[in-house]
């Protein structure tokens, strides 16, 4: 237990660090705590964790609190079906959410409630895929992304807070923020050709392919 104080007014210069951007944090001016004492066991367990370029342990700690709050995200959007914050998006630099999609809009109406959500306010960029995508398997996301989108239709680009170790943003704690409306389109999103169906393989032609496999000397 550390006991001290801190005078609001007092800044120290701090850093840099390696941080679980990947990169050193930039020097900047932060509080000051004055330790006046410390309490502990008599053979003290000192949990630490190391951070860095991601995936390091601290990246399973925010893959908990995903998997905690997306039932609480889901008691307010109950559209959303799955969330995932990967490893390479630094937990809050990449969202890709599936959505059960009924109206026209739809997707950017998830992406600016989630940025409305507490720290979600902090994501940088939020893909929005269609309820069957696997959000988990980032190869299928990438596919649809780059295949269901128009840039000039499905981008959307706002500022608002960023956080405090984005070295990118615009500045320091403030940026700009984009939006993808990765989902299927269909005559209710007023698109000017006829939107095409996905090539699947049927039961039967799989399981035909399975019976004669050995008679195709492959």
């Amino acid at each position: 237990v550390l006991e001290g104080y801190v005078d609001p007014r007092e800044r120290r210069r701090e850093g840099p660090f390696g941080d679980h951007t990947g990169y050193y944090s930039l020097v900047r001016d932060y509080p000051v705590f004055h330790l006046t004492a410390v309490t502990r066991r008599a053979r003290p367990i000192y949990p630490t964790t190391i951070v860095g370029r991601p995936p390091q342990e601290d990246y399973w700690l925010g893959k908990a609190t995903e998997r905690l709050f997306l039932p609480v995200i889901r008691l307010l959007l109950p559209e959303v079906v799955d969330m995932n914050m990967p490893a390479e998006g630094i937990f809050h630099n990449l969202v890709i959410v599936s959505i059960k999609k009924r109206y026209p809009g739809h997707a950017r109406k998830v992406m600016t409630a989630l940025w409305g959500m507490g720290l979600m306010m902090l994501a940088k960029t939020i893909v929005v895929v269609s309820e069957r995508v696997n959000v988990h398997d980032l190869s299928e996301v990438a596919w649809r992304a780059t295949g269901n989108i128009d840039p000039r239709r499905d981008l959307m680009i706002v500022e608002g807070p960023m956080d405090d170790l984005d070295h990118a943003a615009l500045r320091h704690r403030y940026g700009g923020k984009l939006g993808v409306d990765a989902t299927e389109k269909s005559a209710l999103d007023d698109v000017a050709q006829p939107w095409p169906d996905e090539i699947v393989m049927t039961v039967e032609m799989r399981e035909q392919v399975t019976r004669r496999w050995k008679e195709y000397g492959l």
